[in-house]
C-alpha cells in the first residue's frame, strides 16, 4: 500500500490540496473555495475545516484502495508550528487565533502539522525540489508578498515563538517605500510584485525611455506582463528587473552572514523572470558580500512548478514528521 501525505495550502480565495507519496507524486490535487457561505452567513472557520476535510476524504477515496494516510502538513498565512494555529492573519477571513491543526488532525485521524506558505516552500524545496540533498540554504518567495524560510543544519529555523525568517520585512531603505506591514522601506516593497510594479511607474514617470509599458494601465501591470515586456527587449522593463534585483542582491549578502548558506533558491511569480532577474541578483550580492563569503553561495531558481509547490511543501511537513517518528522508534 502507497504512503500519502496529506498537503493543504490555505490561501485567502482558494485552498489547495492533494495527497504526496515519498518521492513527491501528487496524488488527487483539489482547488476549493476558501470562503463560502452557510445560508445567509460566512462559514465559520470550524465550518471550514470540515468542508475542506470531507472533502479530501471524499478524494482520497477516489484514488482508489491503495493509498494509506499518514499525516498532513497545513501552509497558511501567519501560521505558527509550535501552536498549529494561524494566528492573526490579515488575508483570511477569520480573525484571532485559529487552531487549524488540531481540527484538521481531527477530522482526518492523523497528526497534523501547520507553519507558514514560506516555510513550507523550504521544506518542499528539501525534500523534493532544488535543495534536495542541501543541509544549509534560504528560500527567499517573490509573490504577492517577500517571505523567507530558513534551514540550518537540515531543520527549519523557528524562533522561540515560530514566526522566524521573515526576511521580506528587514530596512533596505530608510524612510522609503511604504509596506504593507505598516513600516518604510522593507524588502518587501521593492522585491514584490507590487514592489516591481511601483519601480516601472517609477521609471515610466521619471524618464521618457520609449516602452510597450507605457500602454499599459496600473491594474495590468503584472510581474507577467513586465517579464514579457523584458523578454521581447523592452530596456524599461529590463531596468526594472536590474533594480530590483540590486536590492534583493544586497539584502542577500546581508542574510548570507548569519547562516552562511550553501544556496539561496529564489520562487514565486516575480522569480519567473529567470536570468533578468537572478543574474544582476547573484552579481550585486557578490558586490556587497563579506569576503570569507564571497563565491561560496550559489543564486538558484526552485525547479518546483508553482501551482503545486505549496501542496508539495505542507505534504513535506508531514513526511518529516513522520520520518523522524519512524527514526526514534529505530
Amino acid at each position: 500500500m502507497e504512503k500519502v501525505a496529506l498537503g493543504i495550502d490555505i490561501g485567502g480565495t482558494n485552498t489547495k490540496y492533494g495527497f504526496v507519496d515519498a518521492q513527491g507524486k501528487i496524488y488527487g490535487e483539489i482547488s476549493i473555495p476558501t470562503i463560502m457561505k452557510a445560508g445567509e452567513e460566512p462559514e465559520s472557520f470550524e465550518q471550514y475545516i470540515a468542508r475542506l476535510c470531507a472533502q479530501a476524504q471524499q478524494t482520497l477515496q477516489d484514488c482508489g484502495q491503495g493509498l494509506q494516510l499518514i499525516g498532513a502538513g497545513i501552509g497558511a498565512p501567519d501560521g505558527n508550528f509550535f501552536s498549529g494555529a494561524i494566528e492573526f492573519a490579515v488575508n483570511l477571513p477569520w480573525k484571532g487565533v485559529l487552531r487549524a491543526a488540531a481540527l484538521v488532525s481531527q477530522h482526518m485521524g492523523v497528526p497534523t502539522a501547520l507553519t507558514n506558505d514560506a516555510n513550507a516552500a523550504a521544506m518542499g524545496e528539501m525534500l523534493f525540489g532544488t535543495a534536495k540533498g542541501m543541509k544549509d540554504f534560504i528560500v527567499i518567495t517573490l509573490g504577492t508578498g517577500v517571505g523567507s524560510g530558513i534551514v540550518i543544519g537540515g531543520k527549519l529555523v523557528y524562533g522561540h515563538d515560530g514566526f522566524a525568517g521573515e526576511l521580506g520585512h528587514v530596512i533596505v531603505k530608510e524612510g522609503g517605500r511604504m509596506c504593507g506591514c505598516g513600516r518604510r522601506g522593507c524588502l518587501e516593497a521593492y522585491c514584490s510584485a507590487g514592489g516591481v510594479r511601483r519601480t516601472v511607474m517609477d521609471l515610466l514617470a521619471e524618464e521618457t525611455t520609449p516602452s510597450v509599458l507605457r500602454d499599459v494601465s496600473f491594474e495590468q501591470m503584472t510581474s507577467a506582463r513586465i517579464y514579457e515586456a523584458a523578454m521581447e527587449g523592452d530596456p524599461l522593463a529590463r531596468e526594472a528587473f536590474r533594480r530590483t534585483a540590486r536590492i534583493l542582491g544586497r539584502a542577500l549578502a546581508d542574510f548570507v552572514t548569519f547562516s552562511s548558506p550553501e544556496a539561496i533558491i529564489l520562487f514565486g511569480g516575480v522569480a519567473r523572470a529567470g536570468e533578468f532577474l537572478r543574474k544582476p541578483t547573484e552579481e550585486a550580492m557578490e558586490e556587497s558580500m563579506l569576503h570569507c563569503f564571497k563565491n561560496k553561495v550559489k543564486v538558484l531558481l526552485s525547479d518546483l512548478g508553482e501551482g503545486n509547490v505549496a501542496i508539495l511543501g505542507a505534504a513535506a511537513l508531514a513526511w518529516d514528521a513522520y520520518r523522524g517518528q519512524s527514526e526514534e522508534k529505530a
